[in-house]
């Protein structure tokens, strides 16, 4: 790869990808059963750089969600190093403190998962409209612009009005994943991590989220998704990686 670093691991560096992987490997210590190990990534180099969306593909096991959550900093790789940012904001999570880990998820890495973390008593709307409220810092302005952009977004995503004050716990599935993707979304970020953001979703909705999903990459994102949906997949992949190749 072509891109040149400096300073000190887990600091600043200069990268040209928006996310670098080189010999990443990660294995688990089962605990439960005497400390056997279980390798799931081995020697995984890959780069993606903004305005490209990877989709990670392979069979069940090989990996794929595993490396989603290295990249966001919720599983410590075990060897090679995981270079997220660009320029001076760049950091390698192979040994970023926590305080840069939860830096580099406010600034710079978005995650939608399958499943919405939902909490109790906070309406669908204030869950969307959380990261810009974060970012308001108490003004007023921006505060009210942080709930109209959540409400253009669950409207787009068919969600209806007289849900969005109601916390999401007792949605349906396909609802609950729509409120994640929202929130996912409302605040653009450099990269973006989709774990089968389409996989509850009737055939509209399917069509509306792979759209927004190009848009973020037409606006600039770096996008590493999982999407068992061959239709989704051909819609918004412009690379394919084989985990497989990795074993």
């Amino acid at each position: 790869m072509s891109s040149t670093l400096s300073g000190t691991m887990g600091g600043a560096m200069s990268v040209t990808a928006a996310v670098q992987v080189r010999d990443l490997g990660k294995t688990f210590t089962l605990h439960n059963q005497g400390g056997a190990e279980l390798a799931v990534l081995h020697g995984v180099s890959l780069e993606v750089r903004r305005g490209e969306c990877v989709a990670l593909d392979g069979p069940s096991g090989a990996g794929k969600s595993t490396l989603l959550k290295c990249i966001y900093g919720n599983y410590r790789t075990t060897q090679g190093s995981l270079i997220v940012g660009e320029g001076e904001n760049a950091i390698d999570l192979a040994t970023a403190s926590a305080r840069q880990q939860m830096a580099m998820r406010r600034t710079t890495v978005g995650y939608v998962s399958q499943f919405l973390r939902a909490i109790p008593r906070v309406s669908a709307l204030d869950i969307v409209a959380e990261p810009l409220m974060e970012d308001a810092n108490g003004d007023p302005d921006k505060l009210v612009a942080a709930r109209r952009a959540a409400e253009t977004l669950l409207l787009r995503l068919r969600i209806p009005v007289r849900l969005w004050s109601v916390p999401p716990a007792t949605f349906s599935g396909g609802e609950q994943q729509r409120i994640n993707i929202a929130r996912g979304l409302i605040r653009p970020r450099p990269v973006l991590l989709l774990d089968e953001p389409t996989a509850s979703l009737d055939a509209d909705n399917r069509i509306t989220v792979t759209a927004m999903i190009n848009e973020a990459r037409e606006q600039g994102a770096a996008i590493i998704g999982i999407f068992h949906d061959q239709r989704v997949r051909d819609s918004v992949a412009t690379r394919v990686v084989n985990m497989a190749d990795f074993k």
